[in-house]
């Protein structure tokens, strides 16, 4: 089961657009499984099984915190990525996190 969870995340994440950002838990309630933004934690930790590119570094916990910023190889390159598109970062958190928020309920049909 968690395989198939972990292709919707990957998905779902996917279609992030660059200089947007959206939350383990946004992602978790519009699949359906508004508890589990754990679960998406895990599954954009093995991301780089999946057969296409998933932005995991646009997934940032519901305050705007790079709280998976360890699982990049570099404790710098999530704030790098996402400071190149468009992100103001401070003390690992997004400060315009409000204005580049992206919700999947909004932005994707299911």
């Amino acid at each position: 089961m968690s395989g198939q969870f972990f292709d919707r995340v990957y998905q779902v994440v996917a279609c992030i657009p660059p200089g947007r950002v959206t939350t383990y838990g946004a992602i978790a309630r519009y699949l359906g499984t508004g508890q589990s933004a754990r679960m998406v934690g895990w599954a954009l930790n093995k991301c780089h099984t999946a057969n296409f590119p998933v932005p995991a570094h646009r997934v940032v916990n519901r305050q705007g915190r790079l709280t998976g910023k360890h699982y990049f190889g570099s404790e710098h390159l999530m704030r790098q990525l996402l400071e190149q598109e468009g992100a103001i970062i401070e003390n690992d958190v997004i400060l315009n996190f409000k204005e580049i928020f992206w919700d999947p309920e909004k932005e994707l049909s299911r």
